[in-house]
């Protein structure tokens, strides 16, 4: 894998503040109290899209640098199966977050609850985008993370002596 240009460098590194801008808006989503925000004893449907619109921001960033940092190297089918991944996640995340807004929860409206199933979801959806990241992230081929080895030394002539050229 060929090193990143100071260009590539600096692009992967806004990508990461991206990265903790959405990190830093779906904690925000998650516990608006944080920062005096919660005005509910419950958990309303604009709490979630704060939290959803947090967590898409942050795996498409978190995306974004890692292409950055794959440096156009060629996707193997675990990338590809990586990038899958994290799209699932996304949407596992977003369909138990929302279960009881589009019908598929317990709760019917106005009634509703963010119960610990829909808990479950939201974090199994979290890791299996962190999954499918750890899969698209370039992987060393055996050539690169080999130790190189030190240059061969002549070998002595068979009887011990170093070889004379006449």
């Amino acid at each position: 894998m060929t090193p990143l240009l100071p260009h590539q460098v600096r692009r992967a590194r806004r990508w990461m503040t991206v990265v903790l801008l959405g990190l830093l808006i779906f904690i925000i989503g998650v516990e608006p109290d944080l920062i005096g925000m919660d005005r509910s004893p419950v958990i309303g449907f604009v709490q979630i899209g704060t939290w959803l619109a947090g967590l898409a921001l942050l795996l498409v960033a978190a995306y974004a640098t890692v292409r950055v940092i794959r440096n156009g190297k060629p996707t193997s089918l675990r990338a590809d199966i990586g990038v899958r991944l994290i799209a699932t996640g996304y949407v596992v995340a977003a369909a138990a977050s929302l279960a009881d807004f589009i019908g598929l929860g317990a709760q019917r409206l106005p009634d509703i609850t963010f119960g610990p199933v829909q808990v479950i979801g939201l974090a199994v959806g979290v890791m299996l985008s962190l999954l499918g990241l750890i899969l698209y992230w370039p992987r060393r081929s055996p050539a690169e993370s080999a130790p190189e080895k030190p240059p061969a030394e002549e070998s002595p002539s068979r009887s011990g002596q170093p070889a004379h050229e006449d």
